[in-house]
């Protein structure tokens, strides 16, 4: 029923609600809003009637500054009715009518502050670069096997067969303007040879001898280098081969089995490289991704700085996209599985296998996710002094277990309230002993 990669629940169809999450998807990239039912599949027991809805939706986009058009399908599940509003990511900033301009972070509603407005408007003002027409490309420059492949993965991801031609979904998609001209990210996700017109668009691999980028005679120090090239998706497989390929591989034994280990954990690796195909800014000409492999590091270096709001210091908990067609479409390919879980589910990986968590940098024109593989897995933060008994339990079952929940937090602390236990979290996280991963019911945190 859904293929959209962002999708809340909405048990009631609560106006202010509503216009809350409208606005959150719209200043994003869009989303599905599920009215009838909970996050848990829970339908509502009171039945949810067209007029409803509809007296809702006009409450709701009465709120938004500017309004927020929305399109909604009425569905029948096992749980009774349902409503399914879809949002579209929009071109211009959206507030609600007491000055509040919302984003989504995680299942919540997130206000930003006058900077981070100031960020998003930016990355509005420059327009869909993604969705232009691209001089001199025609509908022949399409892949037909890539795109019969894409159309094949994404029947599979809405699990039923989809209506009009092929045309009209690569309209309907971005892919091609309605002129039927390819846009930029219709070549990038389609192309038959995307780097004839936006040669920008490659990746380059590099594999160096040491740690630094020239050997020890101060020449050259390269043993591999690769020019990869295509669409995206044919991008990311061929460098994923590649890098597969150069990582060195170890063993652990486990009783009487011995397991072989990557360099890196694969997931890392993935999504690192999926984020730099993704988000990187495809306006900036005369640089490709690079991919750098170092005796001790992998550099993953992706043109253009982070976009909209985003920070090195909110990247986990917040999430938008650069180019949201080209996220879509590398969604439906199974490249990404839950949007805006990627950086979580990368730290978690390289924590969890004896490795430091990843380095993000981020300047103006470039971003670079840096996965060392240095392993030790009895690093420990250092004891404070001022650290209470509660917290150094804390930090012990972290040690034993591998990471820590607010539930077994209290489980380990039931005489103390709630609320200190969550200040004692919060305290360890300022202090850079812990690291937060996820939002909500989801959060947990590891050892940073």
């Amino acid at each position: 029923m859904l293929s959209d990669p962002l999708t809340t629940y909405l048990p009631e169809a609560d106006p202010d609600l509503l216009a809350e999450t409208m606005v959150s998807f719209a200043n994003g990239d869009g989303g599905a809003i599920v009215i009838g039912l909970d996050e848990d599949g829970g339908g509502n027991h009171d039945p949810i009637y067209e007029e409803e809805l509809e007296g809702a939706l006009r409450a709701a986009e009465q709120r938004c500054r500017p309004v927020i058009p929305v399109g909604w399908e009425q569905f029948v599940v096992d749980a009774g009715a349902i409503f399914v509003v879809r949002v579209e990511r929009s071109p211009e900033l959206h507030a609600l009518d007491d000055g509040r301009v919302l984003v989504r972070a995680g299942a919540e509603n997130r206000p930003l502050t006058g900077e981070q407005v100031r960020m998003l408007a930016a990355t509005k003002s420059a327009g869909d670069f993604e969705s232009e027409a691209v001089v001199g490309a025609t509908r022949a420059d399409f892949d037909e096997e890539v795109v019969a492949e894409y159309l094949k993965k994404r029947e599979t991801r809405k699990r039923r067969p989809i209506s009009g031609t092929v045309d009209e979904i690569l309209i309907e998609i971005g892919a091609l303007t309605v002129e039927g001209l390819p846009t930029v990210a219709g070549l990038l996700l389609f192309g038959v040879a995307p780097q004839v017109l936006l040669p920008q668009s490659g990746l380059v691999f590099v594999k160096f001898v040491g740690t630094d980028l020239r050997g020890s005679d101060g020449h050259a120090g390269y043993g591999r280098r690769e020019e990869i090239n295509g669409p995206l998706a044919r991008i990311i497989e061929q460098t994923w081969q590649v890098v597969h390929e150069e990582m060195s591989v170890g063993a652990v034994v486990e009783g009487l089995e011995r397991e072989e280990t990557l360099e890196y954990p694969s997931f890392a690796v993935r999504e690192a490289l999926v984020n730099a195909v993704c988000h990187r800014d495809y306006r900036l000409q005369g640089r490709r991704i690079e991919v750098r492999m170092f005796s001790d590091r992998m550099e993953i270096i992706s043109p253009g700085g982070l976009p909209g709001f985003i920070t090195v210091d909110n990247i986990v908990e917040e999430h938008f996209s650069r180019n949201p067609r080209l996220v879509s479409g590398v969604f439906q390919w199974g490249y990404i599985e839950e949007l805006g879980l990627g950086v979580d589910g990368m730290i978690e990986s390289m924590v969890q296998e004896g490795h430091p968590p990843p380095d993000f940098k981020a300047r103006p024109h470039v971003f670079t996710v840096t996965l060392r593989n240095i392993r030790d897995r009895k690093v420990v933060p250092k004891w404070e002094s001022n650290m209470n008994e509660r917290q150094m339990r804390a930090l012990s079952y972290i040690r034993e277990k591998g990471s820590i929940a607010n539930r077994e937090y209290r489980q380990l602390c039931p005489d103390v309230s709630p609320e200190t236990l969550r200040l004692d979290l919060v305290d360890l996280v300022g202090k850079g002993v812990l690291l937060k991963i996820g939002a909500n019911k989801g959060t947990y945190y590891i050892l940073k």
